[in-house]
């Protein structure tokens, strides 16, 4: 139950970023703004989440984790309301702002819970469960948010996802349990604690492998329905089936990867979606003309590969720290994976700069993307877990252990 409700506030967290994506072309119509502008639109959101992570990671480990949770949620449901209630292009950002800034806290809380409750052996198939929220999203979550767009404006997906806000508040009270045991830490002050996190060279190592892996799939992903009406040609009715293709397959393909790095090896199964990322990476950033089901196809490998990528690496992250700080680094670090989306995203937009029309320069965003996947692997290979592992149990301690409940 704890893990169907993190999912859906990850869900909520999810489709609010992603309904967004779609919208990009109707923004430009309607606003008449330029993919430059619709960039930082999409940034802000973004690098709020950056700020306001690195904020949170000073106090973040000194509440309890319902608590905080709740606290976040409410602000994030909020910060949807004032988007859905935004009439100018200048406000609406001013709403992502204030969205981004307690999603993203609330996306590092998420991460931390799981990494609290789960034992190590069994965080991939967590991890999958959790980043699952994605293709949910994208298979239900878009087509419905394109609708309500198409039958009134684009003001309606954002006050759905505030009223399915408030519902999910609801059930964390419910359902969530109080989680203290990280307070294990005492009355040690934030800013040591967050010195404690920044400083140690394991934690910087994942900062950067989270910071490059963040980059590759931000320079892309917000600006696939924009490259896709104009380039490619899909109508905006297309656009949905690349979100409800993309989402039903990483639904399937989330949980065999998540299972599949418990068994095989979390840096293994990085190295290998990595690596087959690429390939997709070109195939997109270069499409030219083709029909919806070709295009349908790439997109799809495309999301299969990199979403692929982040669930034995989110898994690789919450085993690099210690139980008593990862409320704060999984929050720093949810900052850095902000920033490097918002960066992304703000570089792309440099590199593409056109108002209306096809988008030039994509190409060019795929020849930056591509090394920044692979070059991921590198600081993989050095992340060090800092949990200790699990006891083997032999037979022999079976046998003894059965021996003394015998005599008992």
């Amino acid at each position: 139950m704890l893990l169907l409700l993190l999912s859906a506030i990850q869900f909520t967290a999810v489709l609010d970023f992603l309904i967004v994506l779609p919208l990009g072309p109707e923004y430009m119509r309607v606003m008449g703004i330029s993919a430059r502008q619709f960039g930082v639109m999409v940034s802000a959101y973004a690098i709020s989440a950056g700020v306001f992570g690195a904020a949170g990671g000073f106090v973040l480990d000194l509440f309890d984790r319902k608590r905080a949770l709740l606290v976040l949620f409410l602000g994030f449901t909020l910060g949807t309301l004032c988007c859905a209630l935004a009439p100018t292009y200048s406000l609406l950002v001013a709403g992502r702002i204030v969205a981004g800034g307690f999603g993203g806290v609330t996306g590092a809380l998420i991460l931390a819970v799981v990494g609290d409750v789960i034992p190590e052996k069994r965080r991939g198939a967590a991890m999958g469960w959790i980043m699952s929220a994605f293709s949910v999203a994208s298979v239900g979550g878009v087509p419905i948010g394109l609708w309500l767009a198409r039958q009134f404006s684009w003001h309606a997906p954002f006050f759905a996802l505030a009223g399915v806000g408030v519902v999910i508040l609801g059930a964390t009270v419910v359902v969530m349990p109080t989680l203290r045991d990280h307070f294990a830490h005492g009355e040690e002050h934030p800013v040591q604690r967050m010195a404690a996190v920044v400083s140690e060279p394991n934690h910087q190592i994942a900062f950067a492998f989270m910071f490059i892996l963040t980059l590759a799939g931000g320079m892309i992903f917000p600006y696939i329905p924009t490259y896709m009406a104009e380039n490619v040609g899909l109508s905006d009715a297309d656009l949905a089936w690349i979100y409800i293709a993309g989402g039903a397959c990483t639904l399937i393909t989330l949980n065999f990867i998540g299972h599949w790095a418990d068994r095989a090896g979390k840096f293994r199964v990085y190295a290998i979606m990595s690596s087959l990322a690429v390939i997709p990476i070109f195939a997109l950033t270069n499409l030219p003309p083709v029909s919806l089901v070709a295009a349908v196809t790439v997109t799809t490998v495309f999301m299969i590969c990199m979403s692929g990528r982040a669930v034995p690496a989110l898994a690789m992250m919450t085993a690099a720290v210690k139980p008593k700080y990862r409320g704060g680094f999984m929050s720093a670090n949810s900052s850095v994976q902000q920033f490097a989306a918002g960066i992304g995203t703000a570089l792309s937009g440099f590199i593409i700069g056109k108002a209306h029309g096809p988008l030039p320069h994509f190409t060019t965003v795929g020849l930056i993307s591509a090394p920044c996947c692979v070059g991921g692997i590198y600081f993989a290979r050095l992340l060090k877990t800092a949990e200790p592992p699990a006891p083997v149990v032999t037979a022999e301690d079976k046998v003894r252990a059965e021996s003394v409940t015998l005599e008992m």
